[in-house]
């Protein structure tokens, strides 16, 4: 890295040390609010054994959909290692919720691409939403933001449910705040008090104060490789809001009248509950970097989402990077300063799920986890990549400044 870099570096610091300090006291009030949580339900030493087979009676399993529904301020959580990603979470509300007939929408545009997959109405997918008779419209977005006031006409007597999008997916619009998703809650209740909503809430978590349940929304998903894991949760998704709604997603998670009463836990009781515990900082070591990345970038001459000193509603930061050849070269820079696989050239392929050719970098302890380090992004027009993670703020920096010096070179 060349001495110009690391000047910017210096530099870029000194701008963005307020926010910085925002993200550290945000952290301390989310750690406060799991500490909290966590010493409200007694949480032992015995609720970290491991179970096998049906695992009926899991103390471990049970006190942790306890723990989430606590911090998430709901009624109910399903939390499970079963959940393959953040889209099976989401998928297996959806399905848990809607029947034949019912009309789901998106009031935030298109949805992110693995879910285009699951609707089915956009790219047919084996049974996808579609086959089951499921209809879908989607609100598009006016400047990049959510229309409020067409949704008044948009929400009719049949729709079932709204599905929100709290990140921004592949595009460059903004991730919806928590204020955000308060008053789409409230526009979508007051078109239709029967209209349940559910938000994908991946990337979200810790990232502020309050989480979506607490502001409206009837159900969120997302995943435990990302924000909520702490970076140590091997696997897994979860599922809060509701009680009727989140029992009604564990039958389609197991089978009908089994539910949430079944489900081993196999190694990772411990892994899931010191993740949990320590998901707060990690977030904020991430969203520092986001923060980082944003300063440099934008002093590059990139166009960056959002800005340094922009109101954050996930932890991704996208840099628009014009061409091809940057995007591949900036996510090789990510892999080679990994701690895994940084020997690995990252080459665009044809990703299960996705419309274009994707590039990933994710040198990654765990395979795919975006609390890490990662970027990626498909090979379309802008060409912008998008950098997540970092279990440090000192490793997604150096990762950062490799990936600017790849491009300036």
């Amino acid at each position: 890295m060349s001495n110009e870099i690391f000047d910017l570096k210096r530099v870029v610091l000194n701008e963005v040390a307020d926010n910085f300090r925002s993200v550290e006291e945000n952290s301390e009030h989310n750690t406060l609010k799991v500490l909290e949580a966590m010493r409200r339900l007694k949480i032992s030493d015995a609720h970290f054994k491991t179970s096998t087979g049906y695992a009926y009676g899991d103390i471990g399993r049970e006190k942790l959909d306890a723990l989430f529904a606590e911090i998430f301020r709901a009624e109910a959580a399903l939390v499970r290692t079963q959940f393959v990603s953040g889209t099976h979470a989401i998928a297996t509300a959806l399905f848990g919720t809607l029947r034949p007939g019912d009309e789901l929408i998106s009031v935030t545009g298109a949805l992110y691409d693995t879910l285009q997959t699951v609707i089915g109405h956009a790219h047919a997918a084996c049974g996808s939403l579609k086959e089951f008779g499921v209809d879908y419209r989607e609100l598009p977005l006016i400047d990049g933001k959510v229309d409020l006031a067409a949704i008044k006409n948009f929400v009719t007597p049949k729709t079932r449910l709204a599905l929100i999008q709290r990140s921004r997916g592949y595009s460059m619009r903004k991730p919806l705040t928590i204020s955000d998703i308060e008053k789409i809650c409230a526009a979508i209740k007051l078109a239709n008090p029967n209209c349940l909503t559910l938000v994908d809430n991946c990337y979200g978590e810790f990232v502020e104060t309050r989480e979506p349940v607490e502001v409206g929304a009837d159900l969120a998903a997302g995943s435990l490789i990302k924000n909520i894991g702490g970076g140590l949760a091997p696997t897994g998704g979860y599922i809060v809001g509701k009680r009727d709604l989140v029992e009604a997603a564990s039958y389609r998670l197991t089978a009908p009248g089994m539910g949430g009463e079944l489900g081993a836990s196999l190694g990772t009781p411990r892994l899931l509950y010191q993740g949990l515990f320590l998901a707060p900082h990690v977030t904020a070591q991430a969203l520092k970097g986001a923060i980082f990345a944003a300063g440099i970038f934008s002093r590059l001459g990139y166009k960056t989402s959002p800005l340094p000193d922009e109101i954050r509603g996930d932890i991704i930061q996208a840099i628009e990077l014009g061409t091809a050849q940057r995007l591949i070269k900036f996510c090789r820079a990510i892999q080679n300063f990994s701690p895994v696989d940084s020997f690995a050239a990252p080459e665009p392929w044809d990703m299960p799920g996705y419309e274009d050719q994707v590039i990933m970098a994710a040198g990654t302890f765990v395979q795919g986890a975006s609390i890490e380090l990662s970027a990626d992004g498909p090979l379309r027009k802008p060409f912008a990549v998008y950098l997540q993670g970092g279990l440090t703020f000192e490793h997604a920096a150096i990762g950062i400044l490799a990936a600017a010096s790849a491009i300036v070179d």
